[in-house]
């Protein structure tokens, strides 16, 4: 099973996040660290009343937490986590470090974590490579990951980084499957309107069971779905 398939059955299975150990293949080193932040118009938000719209907006309006250097590792982090895939643009696609960056505003105790984790993982990268991590190989990139994306076969010495990663993990899912492009990779529908006609027949036949043509026509007409039913004394149902 490829492991975004495995991140959407364990989410549809309703797991939390925290505990979702994901693979660490990069699809493309290259992030276009100008675009990692869009502007972000509140009054286009859905599902906001007008009292959290101006909260957003003067969250979106604050400057960044992280400078353009985090930022870019930020997103290279979160495609790392979730690349592109055939069905799917990657986390950076969907605009999971905009959405990080929102998070360190609105929950201000994400920002020590992730900025400290941010150097912990420059510091590791020169230690093996005498480079910053935005500037290591792929492969490079992928040798620290994989030293701090399992906790149970982490060293004791790799934990920072995975405490970290951990997080990082966390807010890219989180981002990514709330996001319009992350909730049509997991193929949710949603509530959508329609009209109930009773039981389906196959249902019906299974449980032995059948509609009595008079209560069909009392209960599943939807031409009288507006009316308001009403009773005789006695429980008859006269509508």
């Amino acid at each position: 099973m490829k492991r975004r398939d495995t991140i959407k059955t364990l989410l549809i299975g309703g797991l939390g996040t925290g505990a979702m150990l994901t693979g660490c293949k990069q699809d493309g080193s290259d992030i276009d660290t100008n675009s990692v932040v869009p502007n972000i118009d509140a009054n286009n938000l859905y599902g906001r009343t007008p009292e959290e719209a101006k909260v957003d907006a003067a969250l979106h309006a604050q400057p960044s937490d992280f400078t353009k250097e985090e930022l870019g590792v930020i997103a290279i982090l979160c495609d790392i986590i979730l690349p592109k895939s055939e069905t799917a643009g990657s986390a950076t696609d969907a605009g999971v470090p905009a959405f990080i960056d929102f998070m360190v505003k609105d929950i201000p105790d994400n920002k020590l974590p992730l900025k400290g984790g941010l150097m912990w993982l420059n510091t590791e990268s020169n230690k093996r490579f005498s480079k910053i991590f935005s500037e290591l190989t792929e492969a490079q990139r992928i040798e620290i990951i994989d030293d701090i994306a399992y906790p149970d076969d982490a060293t004791a010495a790799m934990k920072p980084g995975v405490v970290f990663f951990n997080r990082m993990r966390d807010l890219t899912l989180s981002g990514y499957y709330t996001s319009k492009m992350g909730i049509e990779d997991l193929g949710y529908q949603g509530n959508r309107p329609n009209t109930w006609d009773g039981v389906p027949e196959d249902v019906l036949k299974q449980h032995g069971l059948v509609y009595e043509p008079e209560w069909i026509a009392k209960c599943v007409d939807n031409d009288k779905r507006n009316e308001i039913a009403v009773w005789d004394d006695d429980g008859n149902l006269l509508t």
